[in-house]
């Protein structure tokens, strides 16, 4: 690192440290009227619970109401001396600032115990650098510096003489730490203690889980160095926390060892905040309307996405006059497993040896949304036949009575039937199908709906395609039942011409 670049550094965390310590000493004025007796008397209700202790100490990062995955995450940290728990939190779900406030309960009040409680007495923050790992530091030591109403219940905590960025003592006895990937923890200790929290923020980067051989090495540090540090007989807490942010990265890695992985998205299975007291869900919609559909799985819900994989670009042309394209098939994916699901509607034309996607609707919404997507089409299509399918496993008679009962109300009915095909499984039905004609030059999207939402995400999620991956595929696999349903009707029309002439050939015979 060059002379300018580490000035520009030193002046970045001198900036975050003033403003930790600004936060501090203001958000954490103290009655300094109350008796002695008093003051017990409320640390001792206050130790007892820690939602209540976390509320008083840090008033400035407990702001919101915690969600129940904080309250039992914290549980599972504080109930258990000897843990190993993996936090995949989306952003935006205070992975590192819960896990500050757990820390410090842990370093001054401590587990609970029969009798006296067990306070830890060594912590070390592992980040990718030591730069990293300093400024993931730097609130602990403000806090513990700075916060009026620790220094008043605990006691000063500054040890002068021991009082580091990267690393400090408390007049207590408790240690800390910061360390960045690859340094050498060995013989870590502070007199007869070992590090008894490991802790492992932010400890991976795209760069190195691009590349296996970094992976591997980094993975054999943490196991043998960093995790080595730990003593075999003192009750020790290891906590990675961080997104998912590829296949292969160390958190996914860790997982595979830990009592417990706590994987919580930025919404959950039905669809809405996880966190609704800190998010509701028009702060989610404006950012995640802000990302690419790839960015929004990695890093909201942890479902790293490598684009390109199998679709490495999707293609854009100006369609055809509807009365040129030999057929028409109007397909849809309703997906009911949940309600975070797509649901997707596409329109499909052939024309010579190419498919054009000429319609796209593909969005998070209600089956009344759905039914309105085609009347759009039928309106769009006018007198040209159409085909009209639904996956016949979600042609429900709930669903049936629903488009019914929208036909009737605006007096034209929805010709829409159950394709009934056993379909194989999903990746390989849509990469062997669609994938081929991407790259042939034989499927294309309608240059005009380009800037349309459902086909920009319909292109998003083309895109985020590969094996393995969580993203949604509700699109693309519409689009395989409309292709397929092409194809095979094209067959037929074709088989039924050759009997037909070969019946005249033979009927022409007979004279």
């Amino acid at each position: 690192m060059d002379k300018a670049t580490t000035t520009t550094l030193k002046a970045k965390l001198q900036r975050i440290w003033q403003a930790h310590v600004a936060n501090a000493r203001a958000a954490t004025p103290v009655d300094v009227t109350e008796n002695e007796v008093t003051k017990r008397e409320r640390i001792a209700r206050l130790e007892a619970a820690h939602e209540e202790w976390f509320a008083y100490y840090f008033p400035k990062y407990a702001f919101a109401q915690p969600a129940p995955f904080h309250i039992d995450a914290s549980r599972r940290i504080i109930d258990h001396p000897e843990w190993y728990e993996i936090r995949m939190w989306s952003r935006e779900l205070a992975k590192s600032t819960r896990t500050m406030m757990e820390v410090l309960y842990l370093t001054l009040v401590g587990h609970p115990a029969q009798g006296a409680r067990h306070r830890k007495k060594y912590v070390m923050l592992i980040s990718n650098s030591l730069a990293n790992a300093t400024r993931l530091l730097m609130p602990y030591r403000a806090n513990l510096q700075f916060n009026q109403r620790i220094i008043n219940d605990y006691g000063i905590q500054e040890r002068p003489g021991f009082w580091q960025a990267e690393e400090f003592i408390t007049r207590s006895g408790v240690a800390f730490r910061a360390l960045g990937a690859g340094q050498s923890p060995r013989g870590a200790r502070h007199e007869e203690a070992r590090p008894d929290i490991l802790l492992f923020d932010d400890i991976d980067t795209d760069i190195d889980c691009r590349n296996p051989t970094t992976m591997a090495g980094k993975w054999r540090w943490i196991e043998e160095a960093a995790i080595g540090t730990r003593s075999i007989s003192q009750p020790t807490t290891i906590l990675f926390c961080g997104n998912r942010i590829a296949r292969d990265c160390c958190v996914e890695r860790a997982s595979r060892f830990a009592d417990h992985t706590d994987l919580v998205n930025i919404r959950d299975a039905n669809g809405l905040s996880s966190w609704p007291q800190k998010n509701t869900e028009a702060h989610i919609d404006r950012v995640l309307k802000q990302k690419s559909y790839a960015a929004q799985q990695k890093e909201y819900y942890n479902d790293p996405v490598t684009e390109g994989a199998v679709f490495s670009a999707m293609y854009y042309k100006p369609i055809r006059p509807l009365q040129e394209y030999s057929m028409l098939v109007c397909y849809t994916d309703p997906s009911y497993k949940s309600t975070a699901d797509y649901k997707a509607t596409v329109l499909i034309g052939r024309w010579q040896n190419e498919y054009h996607v000429l319609r796209a609707y593909v969005e998070q919404t209600t089956t009344a949304r759905l039914i309105e997507w085609h009347h759009h089409i039928m309106q769009y299509v006018g007198g040209h036949a159409c085909y009209y399918y639904i996956e016949e496993v979600f042609l429900q008679d709930t669903i049936k009575k629903e488009i019914a009962d929208a036909g009737k109300r605006l007096g034209r009915p929805i010709p829409i039937v159950g394709d009934t095909r056993a379909k194989p499984d999903k990746y390989t039905r849509i990469e062997s199908l669609l994938q081929p004609l991407v790259k042939n030059g034989e499927l294309f999207l309608n240059e005009d709906e380009r800037h349309n939402p459902g086909m920009m995400m319909l292109e998003q999620q083309f895109l985020a395609f590969s094996p393995g991956s969580h993203a949604h595929d509700d699109g693309p696999d519409a689009v395989e039942g409309a292709i397929w349903i092409l194809i095979n009707k094209q067959v037929a029309r074709t088989t039924d011409a050759l009997h037909l002439v070969k019946k005249d050939r033979n009927t022409s015979s007979d004279f």
